[in-house]
């Protein structure tokens, strides 16, 4: 499917969302940035330093923690009592210079017809920081992060999705999500958003991050791209043309494209 087929046919398949809703981490900035490599040092550092253990002693339980809890943080509180404010604000200290602006990605977010979030098991100060520096934090309604999450309750489980859902009054059948971790489009689909799995694969992926290989994509997962920019902003085409070729009896069900 090419040209103007796919541009229609994206216009369908988005039609009734109203609420768009973003990862950070490997998919707001492109994976290539590498910066999770420089927060993965730290937690690390941090770790060696809290538990007195050594470096590779440090990452292994880093990487335990994670597979185990769902995020390092939230094995740190459960099992040592670890302060979360500490932790992340010794994580998130990193160089942010590879994080170059990003005008076309500002350009079709803000194309988006319908409300806009970041939701991120990292900070709402690390998050506010790199969508600064990519130049798109203004096109966001909230950022939902760990702190709203009580640190314990990240994604993917179902009950950061209910909290994040719950808070802003989100129908999550009317609301599309892009994350670059695919267990976490998991819980998404379940509860019934269209989801957009940013596969970063060929840019190299944290090791925290499994490398599936599939032929085919899973259920949970309705649309891949490799580039969100370009992605997005096709979606954001297609969804005018779509609404150029419906009648005001239909249009009056899409609101927020008015």
């Amino acid at each position: 499917m090419t040209g103007a087929a796919a541009a229609e046919g994206l216009g369908k398949r988005f039609r009734n969302v109203d609420t768009w809703v973003f990862d950070l981490d490997n998919t707001l900035y492109p994976a290539q940035c590498n910066l999770f490599a420089q927060i993965d040092r730290r937690m690390g550092s941090f770790i060696a330093e809290s538990l007195e253990l050594s470096l590779d002693e440090a990452h292994e339980l880093r990487h335990r923690y994670y597979v185990e809890h769902g995020t390092t943080l939230a094995g740190l509180i459960q099992c040592h009592g670890i302060s979360p404010h500490a932790f992340l604000d010794y994580v998130h200290d990193i160089d942010l210079g590879v994080v170059e602006p990003a005008p076309e990605l500002g350009a079709a977010i803000d194309a988006l017809p319908g409300r806009k979030f970041v939701f991120t098991n990292g900070s709402r100060k690390h998050a506010e920081s790199v969508a600064a520096k990519l130049g798109v934090l203004d096109h966001f309604e909230d950022i939902f992060d760990i702190h709203a999450l009580e640190y314990v309750n990240p994604k993917p489980t179902r009950e950061a999705f209910d909290r994040f859902v719950g808070a802003h009054g989100i129908a999550a059948r009317r609301a599309a999500m892009f994350d670059d971790l695919p267990h976490n489009l998991e819980t998404a689909h379940t509860l019934g958003m269209t989801t957009i799995w940013i596969d970063c694969r060929a840019m190299g992926r944290p090791e925290h991050v499994s490398d599936e290989d599939w032929t085919v994509l899973p259920d949970h997962i309705h649309h891949r791209t490799e580039a969100l920019a370009p992605f997005i902003a096709a979606i954001g085409a297609a969804l005018v043309d779509d609404a150029e070729g419906q009648t005001p009896a239909e249009l009056q069900s899409r609101p927020y494209l008015t």
